[in-house]
């Protein structure tokens, strides 16, 4: 008797997946609500309605700011990506009914946040403070990397480092122009004043 149930159970096994088996829809079809397998529709289209014993499926067409880039059997485009050029962006692919639009990262900007490896974010690189330069240029995907300029060399401008003349020596630790070189100006003219030349410091000698 215990046989017999064993055997009963593994023919009803069998069966039910003969049965799931069966009900698959093709590559080309999609299974409805109703387990029912309608053909899909094409890309730049949804379906509108399922097929019927003897009506085919209705496909709609996808509208502007909308697309479908697959066969499917979905009844809703998907929306169409933006590329905000106020967040650093611009579009390299406009959107098509076929085709999700694809964004780029503008002159100038590198990408601060990514979303389905799309950049959904980017800033401006940031510039380089006085006495300091840009060691590595910004990209796309990396902000500007600055460094401090090296001794015996300043930065007015955050842009390029110069050497110091020999009339504009710095505080020691210091790599700007405005920084100390007033001081050794004075310091330099008040010798020349010693020296019997005129300056513009004559009457503080």
């Amino acid at each position: 008797m215990t046989m017999c149930r064993h055997v009963c159970r593994m023919v009803l096994f069998t069966l039910c997946i003969v049965f799931t088996i069966g009900k698959e829809c093709g590559p080309a079809e999609y299974k409805t609500d109703a387990e029912e397998c309608c053909p899909m529709c094409e890309k730049g289209y949804v379906v509108g309605k399922d097929c019927t014993s003897d009506s085919s499926t209705i496909c709609m067409p996808c509208i502007n700011g909308t697309y479908m880039d697959k066969p499917n059997g979905l009844s809703k485009c998907r929306q169409c990506q933006t590329c905000d050029t106020r967040h650093g962006l611009i579009f390299l692919h406009e959107c098509t009914t076929t085709s999700n639009a694809s964004c780029d990262v503008k002159d100038g900007f590198y990408c601060k946040s990514y979303s389905k490896n799309e950049c959904n974010l980017a800033l401006k690189h940031s510039p380089c403070t006085h006495g300091r330069y840009p060691k590595v240029p910004g990209t796309k995907t990396a902000d500007t990397l600055c460094e401090e300029c090296p001794d015996g060399y300043f930065s007015t401008n955050g842009i390029n480092c110069t050497a110091w003349t020999k009339d504009e020596k710095p505080i020691k630790g210091s790599h700007t122009r405005n920084s100390g070189a007033p001081h050794e100006r004075i310091l330099h003219n008040r010798t020349s004043c010693l020296r019997g030349h005129t300056s513009q410091w004559a009457r503080r000698c």
